[in-house]
């Protein structure tokens, strides 16, 4: 066997990168516990604190309270703001721009979410490891409510103050009829988010949301209360693929980062076909994956596959004849499910920018 020649230098600096994503794994644990432990929004008024005073505001035990005080300093999370001999004195702040992405969870840089992701994503590994095995899944029921929390703080600031705002506004014929009064579908609701920054920013619209999982109607219906518009906003639990739903009843039928998630998107796709009205409108938004795989991958992409490796394609190989889209889904791929739906052309709407997702508009 031919041995290869190693270059010290490109194992070393491998070796480096390798090391820099166990300190980022470390900080993420840290922003976890920050987050659930309400740890930042004890801090979120920029007052200088030490162990003490943080383990009083937020009724944790002193010497962890210092542990994570340090910790998050020495990753330059929080600042420290009076050292001393004394590890009791020493007196650290959370800047206000990190506040703003740590404990503003209608902030559009909030990502406090990230930690509590990583973990719910970590504590499956070893179901995600049977099911490489297996072929099998692991279930969005399995990932459970912190996954769920993660994945609606990811999307809810998105949703609730820009979604309307500065992107359907920005669809002439669609914001038109949604000023009006439009009747509108989300397919894929998730917590809600989108369907009640919708209803807030339009109030003569009236919207249906279907989903398959039901802790999450639940949630997205507790929401909808809670923001005023339960009265124009109805969740229901349903695979639209099978939903009760009738022909050409809807001005806009939208599914917002959640084709890439189903087992069997085409047949979601034209489950949306046939629920919108004539002259109506499909919107579709999902991940910005990029054209085509390039490995190294843009960061974009590399983002994607941690979660689809991790949570997007497990789930959807739970289902019994799943097609395994996974997070990564090119839009060729989605043109090509678009078009065995049924819609004669898929539309990308370029003016739509965003880092992490496309928009798409199909045409019956």
């Amino acid at each position: 066997m031919t041995m290869k020649t190693i270059d010290p230098g490109v194992k070393q600096a491998f070796a480096e990168r390798l090391f820099g994503d166990v300190l980022g794994m470390f900080n993420l644990a840290g922003v976890y516990l920050g987050e659930t432990l309400g740890l930042y929004e004890a801090m979120r008024d920029g007052r200088a604190v030490n162990a003490p005073e943080l383990a009083a505001r937020a009724s944790i035990a002193p010497r962890y309270a210092r542990e994570w005080l340090e910790h998050q300093a020495a990753n330059g999370v929080l600042a420290l703001e009076a050292d001393s001999d004394d590890p009791d004195g020493r007196r650290f702040a959370l800047p206000s721009e990190h506040a703003e992405v740590l404990a503003n969870p209608d902030d559009l840089d909030f990502l406090a979410w990230l930690g509590r992701g990583g973990v719910a994503t970590f504590s499956r590994l070893p179901d995600v490891a049977e099911a490489f095995r297996t072929g099998g899944g692991v279930s969005w029921e399995q990932f459970g409510d912190p996954m769920r929390r993660t994945q609606g703080d990811a999307n809810r600031p998105l949703f609730l103050h820009a979604l309307a705002q500065d992107y359907l506004a920005a669809i002439p014929d669609v914001h038109a009829r949604l000023v009006e009064g439009a009747r509108v579908a989300e397919i894929g609701h998730g917590m809600g988010w989108a369907a009640i920054g919708i209803a807030r920013a339009y109030p003569n619209v009236t919207i249906d949301g279907y989903d398959i999982d039901a802790p999450s109607v639940a949630a997205a219906r507790e929401n909808a209360r809670s923001h005023g518009v339960e009265d124009r906003v109805r969740f229901t639990a349903a695979d639209v693929a099978d939903a009760d739903t009738t022909e050409g009843s809807y001005d806009l039928v939208t599914a917002f980062e959640c084709i890439h998630d189903m087992p069997r998107p085409v047949e979601a796709l034209r489950a949306m076909r046939t629920m919108v009205a004539p002259g109506g409108a499909v919107i579709v938004m999902d991940e910005r994956a990029e054209e085509r795989f390039t490995a190294p991958a843009s960061d974009v992409d590399r983002f994607l596959y941690g979660f689809s490796l991790l949570v997007c394609l497990p789930d959807g190989l739970s289902h019994e004849a799943s097609v395994g889209t996974g997070t990564v889904m090119r839009p060729a791929t989605f043109e090509r499910y678009a078009m065995e739906a049924g819609f004669a052309r898929v539309e990308i709407l370029d003016a739509l920018e965003h880092p992490f997702f496309r928009f798409y508009r199909l045409h019956p």
